[in-house]
């Protein structure tokens, strides 16, 4: 069975998900573009290094993160994803609960393998 580009990204995203818990620097780094703009929920813009240092210092702690409302759209070797994720975890040392919506823009990398070149993150009201 051939897998889809559609079904990739689902996988993907899972994997993504996984390191988030577990700030698995090293499937993060894989995962994020070396050129990715990343926009938090603080509107701070982000690069790689800013977000896996953040993991990897324990500056984000994610200790629950379930997704709902998911939404894919493929275009080509590009695809957009719009997620809503309840997030139990801290920020800085601040409780950071509650949910936000990310907006995640998957490229496929030379290699074929899909790298995440932007994102946004938001709070929702």
């Amino acid at each position: 069975m051939i897998e889809t580009f559609e079904t990739q990204i689902i996988n993907i995203e899972e994997r993504l998900r996984q390191a988030m818990l577990a700030s698995d620097v090293s499937v993060l780094n894989e995962l994020l573009a070396p050129e990715i703009i990343i926009t938090n929920h603080l509107r701070a813009l982000l690069e790689k290094q800013d977000d896996l240092a953040a993991h990897e210092s324990g500056l984000i702690k994610i200790n629950d993160l379930k997704p709902s409302e998911q939404h894919i759209q493929v275009h080509g070797e590009v695809a957009i994803v719009s997620v809503r994720m309840q997030i139990s975890g801290s920020y800085e040392g601040s409780p950071t609960n509650g949910d936000f919506h990310f907006t995640r823009v998957w490229a496929v990398h030379s290699r074929g393998t899909w790298h995440i070149i932007a994102a946004h993150i938001g709070m929702v009201a």
